[in-house]
């Protein structure tokens, strides 16, 4: 054992070569090229295929770094272990090797001692993976980036490696997004012309880039749990690399159901599936209400515009909006309801099914809206124009349907489909009526105490948020009356509508923004 200054830096030096070679024995590590070994590992894809065991393909094919518990040494060789693509490192030395690093780290950032560019990458490599959360190392690497020296792949590998000892590293992550927006800017057009590489596929390389990433985080939020740094990251790749498309979302959508059906406790889980519900709702709804616009444009400025250009405009808009948002937030809570159901007790299926049914709720209130908004489009003669709803719009007008109240039903007659429908009550597919039918059947079968007291919570949840829901309605009727009264003054109808106001139950409380409605008036 090395005990005096010189023996530890000739061992620390060795260990550090040994990192290298280890590197250099197999560059799987760091995510090289595996084009040679393709052949072979597709025949054993297929096995394992037919032999319904994803788990262990998947752990052969993970590459992995971790300590070796061994309090000396026993033996007269290298400290690092490499089988496979797994890199281990006996226990012993980390205590001679980290200080060690650290400290030459330290003297090159303070000018008191130079090291070439392969002596940094290796003992920032060396030090990143033993301790990932030393931001000086990773400003080093940073600057070997900008530098041209390093490259950026490489690093998002070494991070990955390093995430799979230490899944929470917060300054993993923050490090791992700053490479990606440099490995944004070098796929993008700009940079691509000026490099001459216009021929290359950035829209590919950006797709590749955020399955990688989601790998990552699926492995870091399966080693931790309630990994919050790992599903933060994984927003913050579909805000800024995915840009929120709504296939990518789709895709986390589905990719993500059976990894939160295992981990029905992981808080952050949940809370990432409903960022997806709520970004799908954002996109659809939004585009709706933009086609609704353009729809109304065209109407006013028609000579401007020819026939051509509006059916490929309606037509682009059509292909990007055949998504049924509320069949989506109906499967989510079939889905929440599976989960209760069979996992009693646990309060995160319980906060995620609010959440679902409060953006079905707020989308339900919303869809009306837009549904009149592309009916007041209309031309002088009174007839509508034939827009193509979307998937979000076409949920509300089946149901409208039922009344015949829709424009075509009402011309061709009543079938007798419309008959059948007209006779059969419509069905409460969702609501607080359906809730409150399942809370009782929780209620009346389930013994867990701790459900109990779920099932309990949620329904008072449900009773403030239709009371505060009703509350609201009410005093915007009182509003808008108030405000269409012939009255000169604003402080005259201010008073009426306090009056008024003050007739209610103690419940119908003002908002404390009193500002915001007085300067409606």
């Amino acid at each position: 054992m090395a005990e005096s200054p010189e023996e530890v830096a000739v061992l620390v030096q060795r260990v550090v070569k040994d990192i290298r070679n280890a590197f250099k024995r197999n560059p799987h590590i760091l995510g090289e090229s595996r084009l040679q070994e393709w052949d072979a590992l597709k025949l054993l894809h297929y096995i394992m295929l037919s032999m319904r065991n994803h788990d262990l393909l998947a752990y052969l094919l993970r590459d992995e770094i971790g300590l070796i518990p061994c309090p000396e040494a026993r033996y007269n060789r290298s400290p690092i272990v490499l089988v496979e693509n797994k890199l281990g490192v006996e226990s012993w030395c980390v205590k001679f090797l980290l200080p060690y690093v650290h400290n030459k780290l330290l003297l090159y950032r303070q000018r008191k001692q130079w090291l070439n560019k392969d002596e940094l990458i290796d003992t920032t490599c060396t030090l990143l993976l033993l301790n990932p959360d030393f931001t000086t190392a990773w400003n080093v690497r940073k600057e070997l980036i900008l530098s041209g020296t390093l490259s950026p792949l490489k690093d998002l590998h070494l991070g990955k490696l390093a995430l799979t000892k230490f899944p929470k590293s917060p300054e993993t992550w923050i490090h791992r997004r700053w490479v990606l927006q440099q490995l944004i800017q070098e796929n993008s057009l700009p940079a691509l012309a000026n490099k001459g590489n216009l021929g290359a596929a950035p829209v590919e390389r950006i797709h590749r880039l955020v399955q990688e990433e989601m790998n990552v985080c699926s492995e870091a939020a399966g080693r931790y749990p309630s990994n919050y740094n790992a599903w933060s990251h994984r927003i913050w790749v579909l805000q800024h690399v995915g840009k929120l498309t709504v296939k990518v979302l789709l895709d986390e959508l589905s990719s993500t159901k059976y990894w939160v059906s295992m981990h029905v406790s992981d808080h952050s889980g949940f809370h990432y599936r409903q960022f997806l519900l709520k970004s799908l709702i954002g996109r659809t709804v939004n585009d709706d209400n933009t086609l609704v616009q353009n729809q109304m444009g065209n109407e006013q400025n028609s000579s401007l515009q020819t026939e051509e250009e509006c059916e490929g405009a309606e037509a682009a808009c059509v292909k990007e909006q055949g998504v049924d948002i509320p069949q989506y937030l109906e499967e989510e809570l079939d889905f929440c309801t599976d989960l209760i159901n069979t996992y009693p007790g646990h309060e995160t299926l319980w906060c995620h099914r609010r959440r679902v049914f409060y953006l079905q709720h707020h989308l339900i209130n919303r869809l009306p809206l837009v549904s009149v908004v592309v009916a007041s489009v209309d031309s002088s003669d009174g007839t509508l124009h034939n827009s193509h709803p979307s998937a979000v719009t076409s949920h509300m007008a089946q149901a409208m349907d039922v009344d015949g109240v829709n424009e075509s039903s009402s011309k061709q007659g009543y079938t007798q489909e419309t008959k059948r429908l007209k006779r059969t009550p419509m069905q409460d597919s969702f609501g607080p009526e359906m809730e409150y039918r399942f809370i009782d059947k929780v209620l009346s079968t389930c013994r867990d105490v701790d459900q109990t007291r779920f099932a309990t919570a949620y329904r008072k949840w449900l009773q403030v948020l239709i009371a505060e829901e009703c509350n609201w309605c009410v005093k915007q009727v009182i509003f808008e009356t108030v405000k269409e009264l012939d009255m000169s003054s604003k402080w005259e109808k201010w008073a009426v509508f306090i009056q008024l106001m003050s007739y209610l139950p103690d419940n119908f409380h003002e908002s404390p923004r009193k500002e915001h409605r007085w300067a409606q008036f």
